[in-house]
């Protein structure tokens, strides 16, 4: 440190020739044949020596190299390793600037307790990670109005409504939970963007079903035997929806009753228990023949690993030319059970996992009906095995 200072010039720097040159005072010029330059400056902290990048020349000019030399030498007298000291001030400059996308995170977090499966499945931040977060991830949150929010979302608010209805009320929570931690921002700023949106246009459309007419037709064309066929015909079978198909495991049969884990379950708020399916015959026969095909006790594995993929019944139909869709079989048993059977309402939309009644009638009332739905489901198999389904009445 007691080298001379100001070693160099203006001049001398512009036309530097490649290599190292001192201004002394441990700043170094240095450059290359492409004519390109970068401050650095050497010192020795706690015995070791340091090397401390200043930025690149033309951008950081002679004389701002030097105060940014100077500034850091100082550190270096007062004891401390200025590069360790320069990256604790970015990180508390980061902290400090509030990114949404880490108060996105933040507002996760707190409402992971209240989310099905402690927001493991993503449904509840994917809005927000997919459509908000690409955009204003970077943003301080108190920089978010309206008109930033419009941007983001205006491309998929009438096109895909559900979800940009969705992103906009997560966006919503981030800001109220940024309030909440004593940062100024716009809490009407979602209502201002909405009001710019306008009214969506998209209407929901209902998946598409197959009349329960046609379903035992389309069921017995099922005969390949492969794993995307059989957990097709479970599917209808048991009128379940197709992640706990995918995910069965051989642990959750026993008997003739699959006892569904209440987190693989959805539609069931205000209750958290488990839920029987009664196997008919036919599903029964379809699961023994799914067996071979089991990994690790899944009964529908995947290629590789883990289970099949949630498209890969849907795309086994788009193949066939069909529009309609593996959910639809849900509506179709509906159907069938209104139109060809006398069961009572609370029978029939148990057998499709829903919660019937109010909060009162389900406290009272502890069947799920499993009796009544085990018989219901053996007519639905008998009747897509064609035998002459009769009308049920319990």
């Amino acid at each position: 440190m007691t080298r001379a200072l100001n070693k160099l010039s203006a001049s001398e720097v512009k036309n530097a020739k490649a290599g190292k040159h001192s201004d002394g005072g441990g700043l170094w010029f240095a450059t290359n044949e492409q004519a390109k330059g970068k401050w650095f400056l050497r010192v020795v902290v706690h015995g070791r020596r340091r090397e401390m990048g200043l930025g690149a020349y033309p951008a950081v000019s002679l004389k701002e190299a030097r105060l940014e030399a100077e500034k850091w030498r100082g550190v270096v007298r007062q004891g401390q390793d200025p590069i360790k000291l320069r990256d604790q001030y970015a990180r508390e400059a980061a902290r400090n600037m509030h990114l949404l996308k880490d108060i996105a995170l933040d507002a996760f977090e707190t409402r992971k307790a209240e989310l099905k499966g402690d927001g493991t499945a993503g449904r509840w931040f994917s809005p927000l990670e997919l459509h908000v977060l690409p955009k204003l991830g970077k943003v301080p949150v108190t920089d978010i109005d309206q008109r930033d929010i419009r941007d983001t979302l205006a491309p998929i608010w009438h096109e895909k409504a559900s979800t940009a209805q969705k992103a906009m009320d997560r966006l919503g929570i981030c800001l109220r939970h940024a309030a909440a931690l004593g940062l100024d921002v716009d809490l009407q700023a979602t209502l201002k963007a909405k009001a710019l949106l306008g009214q969506q246009r998209h209407q929901p459309q209902n998946v598409p079903a197959l009349h329960w007419h046609d379903v035992p037709a389309f069921y017995q064309s099922l005969n390949e035997g492969t794993v995307t066929e059989l957990a097709l015909r479970l599917l209808i079978l048991t009128a379940v929806r197709s992640k706990p198909v995918r995910f069965l495991h051989l642990d959750q049969i026993e008997g003739d009753v699959w006892t569904v884990p209440a987190e693989l379950m959805k539609g069931r708020k205000g209750t958290t228990s488990d839920f029987r399916v009664p196997l008919s015959t036919e599903a029964q026969a379809v699961i023994e023949q799914a067996k071979p095909f089991a990994r690790d006790g899944l009964l529908f594995a995947g290629v590789r690993r883990g289970v099949i993929s949630d498209a890969t019944m849907s795309k086994y139909m788009d193949r066939r030319g069909m529009k309609e869709r593996p959910h639809g079989f849900r509506s179709s048993f509906r159907d069938w059970i209104a139109e060809a059977t006398k069961t009572p309402h609370e029978v029939a939309e148990t057998c499709l996992g829903h919660v019937a009644g109010g909060k009162v009638e389900r406290a009272y009332r502890r069947t799920d009906f499993l009796e009544q739905r085990r018989a219901l489901m053996e007519r639905w198999g008998n009747l897509l095995l064609q035998q002459k389904a009769k009308v049920v009445a319990f």
